[in-house]
C-alpha cells in the first residue's frame, strides 16, 4: 500500500466528523496529514478551554466587586474562591473518560455548553442582599469551567507523536490558562470604567463567546475512533505508582498556579489593604506570565527532560517562596510583587515540564516491555492508554492544590492576620517536590541494575 493510500483514511469516515485511521508516530503520516489535523484540533481546543479557566476563574474576580454591602469578610470569600478549585477538581477524573465515550469533538461542545449555567447562575446572583448560602452554591457551579481541561488535555494526547506533546500539551493549556488573566484583566477594565457595582458585564460577555467556543468545535474539530471507552486503562492507572508521583508534583505546579491565580487579589487586598481597583491592575500579571510561558516548559522537558527541568523549578519555587515570605515580614510590596510573580513564572513553566513527564513516562515503560518480548503494537498502545488515564488523574488531583492554597490562605489570615504562616507550608511542600523528583527520576543506577525497567527513577523522562 503506498503511503498516499494509506493516509487517505484519515478524513473523516463516517458521520460526525470521526476519524477512523490515526498513526501519529509514522512520519510520512505526519507530515501528509496528521500535522495539519492534529494543529487544527488543536487551536480549537485551544479556544474553548480558555473559556473554560475564564469561567472558572471568574470568582478570583467576582469577590472583587463584593464590597461592604455584600457583608462578606476575607475569610468567607476565600471560601468562595476555593469552591470552584473542588468542583473543578472533582469533576475532572468523569471528564478525563468523557472523549474515549463520546469523542473528543462531540464532548468539546456538550462541555463548553454546560459553561452557560455558571454563567447564568452568577449573572442572577451576583448583587447585594444574595445569601451567603446561595453564593456558595453559585461558585460550586463555576467548577464546570475546570473540568474543560482534563478532557481538552486527553483529546489532544491521542493526537500528537510522542516528540511532539511537551509542546502541544504545553500550548494547549498555556493558552487554556491564559483565560484566568484575560477575565482579571476583563474585571480590571469593568471596574476602572463603570466602577464595582457592575460585576454582571463581565459575566454578559462571555455569553456570545461560550456559543462561538461551540459552534467552532462542531465545525472544525473531529473525534478519533482509536481512541476507546477504556474504564480498564483508569482502573489500571489508579494502581499505577506512578499516577500518585505525578499527581503529586502536579499539585505543586499546576496546583500552585490555579490557586495563587484564584488568591492573589484577595491577598492583594488583605495583606497590603489595596483598593478593587489597585488589586485589579495587577492581579492579571502573575497569571498572564504563567500562562504564556507553560508551552516553553512542555519545550523544555522535551529537549532536555522532564524531570530534570521539574527538579530546578521546584527549587526554584521554593527560593521564590522564601521571598515572598521575607516580603511580607518587612510589608514591602514592591518586593511580595516580584516573588508572587515568579512562582507564576515557574509554576507555568512546571506545568508543562510535569506534564510533559506522563506520557514520557509510559514511554519507557513501554521500551521496556518491547525489549523484554512484548509486541510493539501492544507496548504502545498501553502506554498510550495509560498516559492519557494518568493525565485526568493527575489533573484532577493537581487542581486540588488550588482548594489547598485558598484554604491554607484563609486559615493563615483568620488566625495570624497574615498570609506568612501558610507561606511557610508552601515551602516545605516544595521542598518535599525536590526531594521527591530526585529520589524517583533522577537518581543514578546503581552499578547492579542494567535492566531498563529495574527501576523508573534511572529513566530519562
Amino acid at each position: 500500500m503506498s503511503t498516499a493510500e494509506k493516509a487517505a483514511p484519515a478524513t473523516p469516515a463516517r458521520r460526525g466528523r470521526w476519524i477512523d485511521h490515526w498513526e501519529p508516530e509514522d512520519p510520512k503520516f505526519w507530515a501528509m496529514t496528521g500535522a495539519r489535523v492534529a494543529n487544527r484540533n488543536l487551536w480549537f481546543s485551544i479556544f474553548s478551554e480558555h473559556i473554560g479557566f475564564s469561567m472558572w476563574s471568574v470568582w478570583s474576580v467576582l469577590v472583587l466587586f463584593m464590597g461592604k454591602a455584600y457583608a462578606i469578610d476575607p475569610a468567607g470569600k476565600f471560601f468562595l474562591v476555593s469552591l470552584p478549585a473542588l468542583v473543578g477538581g472533582l469533576i475532572r477524573i468523569p471528564y478525563t473518560m468523557a472523549p474515549a465515550r463520546f469523542g473528543g469533538r462531540n464532548w468539546t461542545i456538550v462541555s463548553v455548553l454546560l459553561l452557560l449555567v455558571p454563567t447564568i447562575a452568577a449573572i442572577a446572583v451576583m448583587h447585594p442582599g444574595t445569601s451567603y448560602t446561595t453564593f456558595v452554591v453559585v461558585a460550586a457551579l463555576g467548577g464546570l469551567g475546570g473540568g474543560n481541561f482534563a478532557s481538552s488535555m486527553v483529546n489532544i494526547n491521542a493526537f500528537y507523536p510522542e516528540g511532539k506533546k511537551g509542546w502541544a500539551l504545553g500550548l494547549n493549556a498555556g493558552g487554556g490558562n491564559i483565560g484566568v488573566p484575560v477575565v482579571q484583566l476583563l474585571g480590571l477594565v469593568v471596574i476602572a470604567t463603570v466602577g464595582i457595582a457592575y460585576p454582571r458585564l463581565v459575566l454578559a460577555i462571555y455569553i456570545p463567546l461560550i456559543l462561538l467556543a461551540a459552534v467552532c468545535a462542531a465545525r472544525f474539530m473531529n473525534n478519533l475512533s482509536c481512541v476507546r471507552n477504556d474504564t480498564g486503562a483508569l482502573r489500571e492507572a489508579v494502581r499505577e505508582t506512578q499516577t500518585w508521583v505525578m499527581s503529586f508534583l502536579y499539585i505543586g505546579t499546576f496546583g500552585s498556579f490555579i490557586g495563587y491565580s484564584f488568591a492573589f487579589g484577595l491577598v492583594l487586598q488583605t495583606q497590603f489593604h489595596r483598593t478593587p481597583l489597585q488589586a485589579a491592575a495587577v492581579v492579571f500579571i502573575g497569571p498572564l506570565i504563567g500562562s504564556l510561558i507553560r508551552p516553553v516548559g512542555g519545550w523544555m522537558a522535551d529537549r532536555f527532560g522532564g524531570a530534570k527541568v521539574s527538579f530546578r523549578n521546584f527549587i526554584g519555587m521554593g527560593l521564590a517562596t522564601g521571598l515572598v515570605i521575607t516580603a511580607s515580614n518587612q510589608k514591602s510590596l514592591p518586593l511580595f510583587m516580584v516573588g508572587f510573580i515568579a512562582l507564576f513564572v515557574l509554576s507555568g513553566i512546571g506545568n508543562g515540564s510535569t506534564y510533559k513527564m506522563i506520557p514520557s513516562i509510559f514511554n519507557v515503560k513501554a521500551r521496556a516491555a518491547i525489549a523484554a518480548g512484548e509486541p510493539v503494537q501492544s507496548a504502545m498502545m498501553r502506554a498510550r492508554r495509560l498516559s492519557g488515564a494518568v493525565i485526568g488523574i493527575a489533573g484532577s488531583i493537581g487542581a486540588m492544590g488550588g482548594l489547598l492554597i485558598n484554604l491554607a490562605f484563609r486559615q493563615s489570615f483568620l488566625t495570624a492576620k497574615s498570609g506568612v504562616p501558610a507561606c511557610w507550608a508552601f515551602l516545605a511542600f516544595y521542598a518535599t517536590c525536590v526531594l521527591v523528583t530526585y529520589l524517583v527520576y533522577l537518581r543514578r543506577a546503581p552499578s547492579t541494575v542494567r535492566s531498563p525497567s529495574a527501576q523508573l527513577a534511572y529513566a530519562r523522562v
